[in-house]
């Protein structure tokens, strides 16, 4: 248990134990956690903890949340994968000053020595990275931006989507007053357009290539529909192209140049939050093409923290739960 993500209740299946009570034996006596949490480091755990020892030139940064939608900010070596020596820092909330503080516990020739950082859209993920590792070339996560562009596109389906709800309220109402029977449009495939348009969403989601036979038919359907739904589809998987492609930097620029102008010509109100972070972000965007770096590792020991907290039904003592994951991940 010091080295894996169990707990006592998937033990007692196997060695026909009390699974509960193991796990209270397993705090108190085995795990050293009654002697850790009194000293100098244990003290200050549910607030901060840092391994300078682990500290690489290839962090990513990003926030999770451990207990009751508390959220800690985590910061992660990606040449560990996700595995031992992880674990860079670990921070109670996501105040940028908070975190700051933590971090300058690492000597700053230890920061000075990060060559890139990889991060969400996050203000306070930028002044961190900034601040705390002053010669780390910043790279904005590129996942993060293909998931603006197919927010964008969602806003323009749930639009339709509510304009479709409407006329369907609208023609139940008129029946009702003339005293017939409302039978709603049915499409080829079977759905009336406001089915139609709450089916599709996760059309929407994937690239043509990942579609099922439904999917596809559904898409063209939507498409025929609603011209500005397939313009702005046109739009979001241009760009999951654009950083598919391995090409350098500065085509790399033009090719995204060439999008935004293509983006402010379509007018959707939707892509303006993308298209204000490209304006405001753009060097942190291109440095992805330099290494082609994402915050897979980041998203790694996130995803691995989430399941560790479901097979303990919850947290109940966070500290303790901090003390257990930097066994393991730090």
């Amino acid at each position: 248990m010091d080295r894996y993500p169990i707990t006592g209740r998937s033990l007692e299946w196997f060695f026909d134990i009390d699974g509960d009570l193991f796990e209270r034996q397993y705090k108190r006596h085995l795990s050293g956690y009654r002697q850790w949490k009194d000293t100098p480091e244990g003290l200050h755990a549910g607030q901060w903890r840092v391994f300078p020892q682990n500290i690489g030139p290839h962090l990513s940064i990003d926030e999770t949340s451990l207990s009751r939608g508390e959220l800690y900010t985590i910061v992660t070596n990606k040449e560990a994968h996700g595995r031992k020596h992880s674990i860079v820092a670990i921070v109670l909330g996501t105040d940028s000053d908070v975190v700051l503080r933590a971090l300058r516990q690492i000597k700053s020739e230890l920061r000075n020595k990060v060559k890139e950082i990889t991060l969400d859209l996050s203000e306070s993920m930028h002044r961190i990275c900034r601040l705390a590792f002053p010669k780390a070339s910043r790279v904005i996560d590129r996942f993060h931006l293909q998931r603006l562009a197919l927010d964008a596109v969602q806003e323009i389906r749930i639009k339709h989507r509510w304009d479709a709800i409407n006329a369907d309220t609208d023609g139940r109402e008129s029946a009702k007053i003339e005293g017939r029977k409302y039978v709603a449009e049915r499409l080829e495939n079977g759905d009336t357009l406001k089915e139609l348009l709450a089916r599709g969403r996760y059309a929407l989601f994937k690239s043509p290539e990942k579609w099922t036979v439904s999917q596809r038919q559904r898409a063209g359907m939507l498409f025929r529909l609603y011209p500005d739904l397939k313009e702005a589809y046109r739009l979001s998987q241009n760009l999951r192209t654009i950083f598919n492609r391995r090409s350098t930097k500065d085509c790399a620029r033009l090719n995204l140049a060439r999008w935004y102008n293509s983006v402010a010509q379509a007018g959707f109100k939707s892509f303006n939050t993308i298209a204000a972070t490209f304006y405001e972000h753009a060097d942190e965007i291109l440095n992805f093409f330099d290494n082609r770096s994402t915050n897979a590792s980041a998203e790694s020991i996130n995803s691995k923290i989430k399941a560790f907290r479901a097979k303990l039904h919850g947290v109940n003592d966070t500290k303790f739960f901090i003390f257990r994951l930097c066994n393991m991940y730090a």
